[in-house]
């Protein structure tokens, strides 16, 4: 029996240690603030023993079209994103950009589980927030940022007008796989537990959605953004650009001004 205790004890511990290998795999945060060239007011959000922080930027109009919730990539911090934001402010949105544990000025480390549970705190805190609590609330999910997005939508659905996801993976499983195929299998079961983008959006059903997406994209398949697509009821749009991945706003900057403002309308 103690033997048997002994190896259950062993397989636990050999499991956790995997799953904190998986996370460190998705999550490259990086401590370097770019030169940010718009007007922003720093925000910061206790999370347990951690803070996180954002960073809000304002539109030079009395009042904006909207809110919008910015999730960023797996790579750098939201200072790294402020080029996908920046025509959305000229054109008078107010956007709210997070940085999750561990990411530019917050603390802590990101896993797929405090991600989550920190894109709820920040929602929440956003939403209480007198000049913003009182416009209408888009979600904005870039690459990774897609998968905290979806999820957030689908869990607070009543209370937003909009889901944007640019280039987007439909699942860790599936994005992982793109770059490790010999463990497809192995992945798919390790990550089963966790949130799914392309899951998830079944449950956003009657929220106007926007899927961008590039054929090529060298970072998320085309494909993914096809099953994204697929698996969301109406009402939805599908954005196709040519350039590489998040490139959408600088392609077309217009162009998805249009789209982003037509899920308000």
């Amino acid at each position: 029996m103690k033997a048997k205790a002994t190896i259950t004890f062993l397989f636990i511990i050999f499991t956790q240690l995997f799953q904190a290998q998986i996370d460190d795999k998705f999550y490259q945060p990086s401590k370097e603030m770019k030169p940010i060239d718009l007007k922003f007011e720093n925000i910061s959000t206790p999370v347990e023993k951690d803070t996180i922080t954002a960073i809000l930027l304002k539109p030079n109009t009395a009042k904006p079209k909207a809110t919008i919730l910015f999730f960023h990539g797996a790579a750098g911090n939201v200072s790294t994103y402020v080029f996908m934001i920046k025509p959305l402010v000229e054109a008078g949105f107010q956007v709210a950009m997070v940085d999750f544990q561990g990411y530019g000025k917050s603390t802590g480390t990101p896993t797929h589980l405090n991600v989550a549970a920190d894109g709820q705190k920040f929602f929440d805190t956003m939403l209480n927030r007198k000049d913003i609590k009182n416009t209408k609330i888009l979600i904005y999910g870039a690459s990774l940022g897609s998968q905290v997005a979806t999820h957030l939508a689908k869990n607070n659905k009543a209370k937003i007008s909009g889901l944007v996801i640019d280039g987007g993976m439909s699942s860790f499983a599936d994005i992982a796989a793109v770059f490790a195929p010999q463990f497809k299998n192995a992945l798919a079961k390790m990550l089963a537990s966790v949130y799914s983008a392309k899951e998830d959006i079944k449950a956003t059903e009657g929220l106007p959605k926007l899927f961008m997406y590039s054929k090529n994209d060298n970072t998320v398949p085309f494909s993914q953004g096809e099953e994204m697509y697929k698996n969301a009821a109406e009402p939805k749009q599908f954005f196709e650009f040519t350039d590489d991945h998040l490139s959408a706003v600088t392609e077309k900057p217009a162009d998805v001004v249009k789209a982003i403002e037509a899920l308000i309308k």
